[in-house]
């Protein structure tokens, strides 16, 4: 038996990282005059933190400032406030299941993660001790830092949780901390073909394509 859910946020909680990755594939263009295409966006930055995105493009020789990444998360930040987002449809019915115990571990940061989740009205759900953000481990995903920390604090072993996550970085993550990862491919970037292949090749025992899906697998594990 399972006992605890480990939620991550943007491509589950809500459909939201491809709101981050276009305005860093904007910004990109804006200051740096690099025009990178969706696709190339979605391989190098998709499914990890801005600290762990930076690494990547100083890896690729595209050399970014302190000034860059925080132009960026107020791009975010603005999305959020004029326009808002939507929940996963169904989602709130898990997180209502009481006797089950529940937390959300992000590549965001904690300024903007908090945004999320009022932004997202589930604060009810997730009090601030059981949300766990990249600035509070030395690796984001998909090294397996922030599920650890998690388990951890929550009190719980990492076999014994449960994470539900999109990318292949946070599935890898998952993977490496010891957890039971069920992926969750819905959305405009993780909901094909292609994605789900990468998926399989990671050797996911659990697919899921709706939340319906993912409630019962939950109430089968738990």
């Amino acid at each position: 038996m399972k006992k605890l859910i480990i939620w991550d946020f943007d491509g589950v909680i809500a459909d939201t990282e491809k709101l981050w990755l276009k305005n860093r594939q904007i910004l990109m263009k804006e200051a740096l005059g690099i025009d990178w295409d969706w696709e190339t966006v979605n391989h190098y930055l998709r499914g990890t933190g801005d600290k762990t995105k930076r690494n990547v493009l100083d890896s690729l020789g595209i050399i970014t400032d302190d000034n860059f990444w925080d132009k960026s998360i107020e791009m975010d930040e603005a999305v959020m406030k004029n326009k808002g987002f939507a929940l996963t449809d169904g989602i709130e019915e898990i997180f209502k299941m009481k006797n089950i115990k529940q937390c959300i571990a992000t590549g965001g940061i904690r300024s903007k993660t908090m945004l999320k989740v009022n932004v997202a009205g589930i604060s009810q759900y997730f009090p601030n001790n059981h949300i766990f953000t990249v600035d509070m481990v030395e690796h984001g995903k998909p090294e397996p830092d922030i599920f650890l920390l998690a388990a951890k604090e929550m009190g719980e072993k990492p076999e014994d949780c449960v994470v539900i996550e999109d990318s292949i970085a946070g599935l890898t993550a998952a993977l490496k901390a010891g957890c039971l990862p069920i992926a969750f491919l819905s959305g405009d970037l993780s909901g094909n073909i292609a994605h789900q292949e990468k998926v399989e090749k990671l050797g996911i025992k659990y697919i899921t394509h709706n939340m319906q899906e993912v409630k019962k697998l939950i109430q089968q594990l738990f």
